[in-house]
């Protein structure tokens, strides 16, 4: 686990965009046994890629979107573990990645944004692949 301290900033970033943080298991199946609407489920990070792409990314889509995901959501990886790890049981067939973006309708995963997606992109491309796909499903 990283320093609360440390992570406390990277955390704020999409908290401050309207993300409610899951920090246990209890929290994830609350959220994803919802069958209705759209949830964006963002796994946190404080790798660079997450930094410097992940974090812009996700906070430009939402600026810049007509459309958004009725609920925001994130888990930490490598802090929030048990969270990170229940939520990664309803990514599959992606196996783990972190940072990563995944889109749910009504309970189904519809979109799903992995890490090797994320490195060496601007936030800009991150944010246009998800405005994308709320238009699509949101």
């Amino acid at each position: 686990m990283y320093p609360e301290q440390i992570v406390a900033p990277m955390r704020a970033e999409l908290v401050e965009e309207g993300f409610t943080e899951l920090r246990s298991a209890a929290d994830v199946d609350q959220v994803m046994n919802e069958k209705e609407g759209s949830v964006l489920v963002v796994v946190n990070s404080v790798c660079g890629c997450a930094a410097g792409a992940a974090r812009p990314g996700v906070r430009l889509a939402l600026r810049n979107s007509e459309k958004k995901p009725s609920k925001l959501t994130t888990v930490f990886a490598g802090n929030d573990a048990e969270a990170t790890a229940q939520a990664r049981k309803y990514f599959a067939p992606y196996p783990p990645s972190s940072p990563a973006m995944a889109l749910f309708k009504d309970g189904k995963l519809v979109h799903f944004i992995e890490r090797h997606h994320i490195e060496g992109r601007s936030p800009e491309m991150i944010a246009d692949n998800l405005k994308m796909a709320f238009e699509q499903f949101c």
